[in-house]
């Protein structure tokens, strides 16, 4: 087996040539029902997905973006395919830097947990949006909570880091303090902090309002100075210019994780997604296609596909993040811009801020739509 290599800085990728993390949503089967799932996520697995063969094929490719690419086996739950640790296995032997987002069920044991780590994954993240019972009714699970905890305490005692998700809309805002103190106890390395983009069954959760998110951004900024434990957000790229503004220093929020992330990657450029059936896009939550990796390698894709050209080029970007002086810091969320206005260039409408004598009316753009279709 390949013994894990150290990680490797954003400031040292060629966001043009390569991402800073590809995802592959390896099945979108699961057996919660959470409120918020990008997937909105089945019981059963797709008859199309990639299969074993397919998926070692795609791990092949993506070891050609270069030494140590990262790779994240996200699902619905990804150990509802009993090919997984043979695919950390099989990554890891070819290079790549392997993580995991599993489901907190009952299927997520320490024996497997060891299995897991003998194969060579670097890292798991749970996702925790609140205290039991709130976090409970969002996964659609009793016990989940529990379950999650469970399954954080028995990674850290083998020895694996462990990283928390935690969504942040109207349910879930309130209990964020309470988040807080639980990464701390259960020893996670790194809060990652989502701020809902309403697609899949996100579509009928209430979002926090610009002003609020602003807040919250602050508080995380407070939060990452003083905890024992990384803050990233993700779709929320302003925490940077939040932090440049109250700190002076873009390089200071977030720091390096212990696997090299930080912030300014969003869709398209440092960021790659690969659906269960093979679809690539520029993110799980900005479900534009760019190819598909059965007809042609992911390199390839990301590195020639128009869509995620555009994407990098941060002059290509309208409204108000199109003049913002962030933007190279920040771009905004380009998923959350696309599910606003079916423009992945558009503006990012949870971000509060508005540039110097930029006109909030020239930027209403599209009427908001409900149903995942541009109006």
């Amino acid at each position: 087996m390949t013994a894990s290599k150290p990680p490797i800085s954003p400031s040292a990728i060629d966001t043009d040539e390569r991402p800073f993390v590809l995802v592959w949503e390896v099945t979108q089967a699961c057996e919660l029902a959470c409120d918020h799932c990008r997937a909105d996520a089945q019981p059963g697995r797709h008859p199309d997905e990639l299969t074993t063969a397919e998926g070692k094929q795609l791990l092949e490719e993506a070891a050609t973006f270069g030494d140590g690419q990262l790779v994240v086996l996200s699902g619905g739950d990804p150990l509802v395919r009993e090919d997984l640790v043979e695919l950390v296995d099989y990554g890891t032997d070819l290079g790549l830097r392997m993580t995991l987002t599993p489901s907190g069920t009952e299927s997520l044991t320490p024996e497997v947990l060891e299995d897991l780590k003998a194969a060579g994954l670097q890292r798991m993240a749970l996702s925790i949006d609140g205290p039991e019972t709130v976090h409970d009714e969002f996964r659609g699970e009793a016990g989940s909570f529990q379950q999650t905890v469970d399954a954080a305490v028995a990674a850290r005692e083998l020895g694996l880091p462990v990283q928390i998700n935690t969504t942040v809309c109207e349910t879930t805002a309130d209990t964020l303090p309470a988040v807080r103190d639980l990464v701390a106890d259960l020893g996670a390395v790194l809060w990652s902090v989502f701020f809902l983009v309403p697609v899949g069954r996100g579509r009928l959760l209430d979002n926090v309002t610009p002003q609020r998110a602003e807040s919250v951004l602050e508080w995380l900024d407070e939060v990452s100075a003083e905890a024992p434990f990384g803050v990233k957000t993700t779709e929320a790229p302003h925490y940077r210019r939040v932090s440049l503004q109250r700190n002076g220093d873009p390089t200071a929020a977030p720091d390096d994780d212990s696997i090299g992330r930080r912030g300014g990657i969003i869709a398209g450029d440092g960021f790659a997604f690969v659906s269960h059936t093979g679809e690539v896009y520029p993110s799980g939550f900005l479900p534009e296609p760019a190819g598909n990796v059965r007809d042609e390698s992911v390199v390839d894709i990301y590195q020639e596909a128009q869509l995620f050209e555009r994407l990098r080029d941060r002059d290509e970007l309208q409204g108000k993040c199109g003049v913002c002086e962030f933007r190279g810091v920040c771009g905004g969320s380009r998923s959350r811009a696309y599910a606003a206005t079916g423009d992945p260039l558009g503006s990012d409408p949870l971000c509060d801020y508005y540039p110097e004598g930029y006109d909030p009316a020239d930027d209403a753009g599209p009427a908001v739509r409900t149903d995942g279709g541009p109006r």
